[in-house]
């Protein structure tokens, strides 16, 4: 290897240290967000980016006398206040760090390493901040919760996405054969993507109207198997007004079943789909290369789905509860390194033969 190839290398290897360094750190940063929300504690900061307008949650009398002077209807609770400026601690940091990653992909632009996807994440983790201002300063609106909390797991897929770009960069596989079957899974594998996106979504629109708790017995809600009171009109109401605290949510417990059934129909509606097609993606791609990433998908899907049924049966535990939101982003990962893997093979499949024929050089070639 030439110097030039030697330090495109090392860069590519530094910068791809990071980029794992910082998908690690987001989905620590969704975790906390998630333990924020479950310990009710969304606005234990009145304001943003401090607390009460200190840097962090008053502890003595005498700031806390002034922070209550400040917020006259929203007095300290300093339980409350830890969680909230934890979480915005962690999403600081991984800030910095997603700063930094863009900016060595600037300075080092001219060696071939990736710009414009750093340079987005960065732009995307300033929009992310916004949104986690209003979502304090909007007091939990749904629309902005729900949307804060996809925002989250873009931002982990999107370093997730960085993360395998660099990996491939030092990464060289030479095919010793081929075998058809890469390129028809593809067009299902996206449609599955995008069940599980559509899921995350229903999770999100869950979590920020408080419906987790609206069917507290499994496999029926409210007794029934599909409850006749549920009022979709309410639960997906996405005109909510501006200006009431949302905290503790504001439908009528009719909504919020619809939402809960509804987010169970997504979950059948994924596990059928994944267990078809990894069945056959299985059945394919067992002597390969994607046999564990088929794996990983296989047992994500397995633990997340008995996370939400432990969140029904021991009625929203917190750290269940906290798994099922990490847990939900482990999905999402793993069928996106399924996808990435998948593209990075050719319309055949590359295997291990012990011997080559011309023709096989020829159609490897």
């Amino acid at each position: 290897m030439n110097q030039p190839q030697a330090s495109l290398s090392h860069r590519a290897r530094l910068l791809g240290r990071w980029s794992l360094f910082a998908t690690l750190l987001a989905a620590v940063v969704i975790m906390l967000g998630a333990w924020t929300r479950l310990v009710d504690a969304g606005l234990g900061c009145p304001d943003w980016p401090g607390c009460y307008g200190f840097l962090s949650v008053p502890q003595s009398a005498e700031s806390i006398a002034i922070a209550n002077a400040r917020f006259p209807d929203t007095p300290v609770e300093v339980e409350k206040g830890w969680p909230e400026m934890i979480h915005r601690y962690a999403a600081g940091i991984l800030g910095l760090v997603v700063f930094g990653l863009a900016a060595y992909a600037v300075r080092h632009r001219r060696e071939d390493l990736p710009v414009k996807l750093p340079l987005f994440i960065a732009g995307f983790i300033v929009l992310q901040g916004a949104f986690g201002m209003w979502t304090v300063t909007l007091k939990l609106w749904p629309q902005v919760v729900a949307l804060h909390l996809l925002g989250g797991f873009t931002t982990i897929s999107l370093l997730t996405l960085l993360t395998l770009r660099l990996r491939a960069r030092q990464i060289t596989r030479k095919p010793a054969g081929v075998r058809p079957g890469a390129g028809p899974f593809r067009p299902w594998l996206y449609g599955g993507l995008v069940l599980v996106v559509m899921q995350i979504a229903l999770g999100a629109w869950t979590a920020a109207n408080y419906a987790a708790v609206a069917c507290p017995e499994l496999p029926t809600c409210q007794g029934e198997w599909w409850p006749a009171e549920m009022d979709f009109r309410h639960g997906f109401d996405v005109a909510q007004h501006v200006g009431p605290n949302y905290l503790g949510g504001q439908l009528t417990a009719d909504g919020r079943v619809a939402i809960h059934v509804t987010h169970r129909v997504g979950a059948m509606v994924v596990l059928a789909y994944f267990t078809v097609l990894l069945a056959l993606m299985w059945r394919r791609f067992r002597d390969s290369e994607l046999a564990w990433p088929v794996k990983l998908v296989a047992l994500a899907l397995v633990a997340q789905i008995a996370l939400g049924l432990a969140n029904v049966a021991f009625f929203i535990p917190l750290s269940i509860a906290v798994a099922h939101n990490a847990m939900g982003a482990g999905l999402l990962l793993t069928v996106i390194n399924l996808l990435w893997r998948l593209h990075k093979m050719p319309h055949t499949q590359a295997l291990s033969q012990p011997h080559t024929t011309t023709m096989n050089r020829e159609v490897t070639a």
